[in-house]
């Protein structure tokens, strides 16, 4: 069982600044990193004893994060660093 934190800007910190932006001028971005902080946190309830989950459940919730961060981390690669779309 696994304690990391997954944080969204520990998981790619090389566009924390920006994560920074986007979060604040891109609606669709905002979304998907807030989804993806809902599902981390509540990974991190079943991991820590908190809540307790079957493990299919707990698989189900770590492919979403990753799928999730997936997602995010193509938009980052493909934004520029004022967080407009790179061409």
């Amino acid at each position: 069982m696994s304690h990391t934190h997954h944080k969204l800007r520990s998981q790619l910190p090389e566009h924390a600044d920006k994560i920074k932006i986007l979060k604040k001028n891109d609606p669709h971005f905002a979304k998907l990193a807030k989804r993806y902080s809902r599902n981390n946190r509540k990974i991190q309830a079943y991991e820590s004893g908190v809540k307790s989950t079957s493990d299919f459940h707990m698989e189900e919730l770590k492919k979403k994060r990753l799928f999730l961060l997936d997602i995010i981390n193509h938009i980052l690669v493909n934004t520029d660093e004022q967080g407009n779309q790179a061409a």
